[in-house]
């Protein structure tokens, strides 16, 4: 059983100041994370404050795009927007720069799921200015 790559809905985030950037970069394609300029640390949710050590000094950069599987689950009995789309996965993925996203899995095989797999991210248009980030399996990376 496959999760569809575009079945599932792409409801529109709640934008603020904060997150602006983020959710514009999304619509072009782009995932932006924030990192702390005082601890290094990179920052997801997209917030002003670092999570870590409470510095206001913060740059955007542009991510790879690339993770892992660090955990999923299965929804074979979804609510509200999702109702129609079962089953359709969600999953938190490990991002190549640090930082675990709450995101689905789309494109992929249900059976073929499993924690350490290799996935990058695809944009859903939202229709409102933004897109969603999720993930569909990759490619295998050369050893380096």
């Amino acid at each position: 059983m496959s999760t569809p790559a575009r079945s599932l809905p792409a409801p529109a985030p709640a934008v603020n100041p904060e997150t602006r950037q983020f959710w514009a970069a999304t619509a072009a394609g782009r995932l932006l994370l924030k990192r702390c300029l005082d601890c290094a640390s990179v920052i997801w949710y997209p917030r002003a404050l670092c999570p870590d050590c409470s510095s206001l000094h913060t740059e955007w950069f542009e991510a790879s795009g690339r993770g892992r599987v660090y955990s999923y689950t299965v929804n074979h009995r979804p609510e509200g927007a999702y109702q129609d789309c079962a089953p359709f996965v969600l999953a938190y993925v490990e991002l190549d720069e640090g930082p675990r996203m709450l995101t689905n899995i789309v494109g992929a095989d249900v059976a073929e799921l499993a924690v350490g797999l290799l996935v990058e991210v695809e944009f859903h248009d939202t229709g409102e200015g933004s897109a969603l980030p999720r993930f569909r399996p990759a490619a295998p990376r050369a050893a380096t």
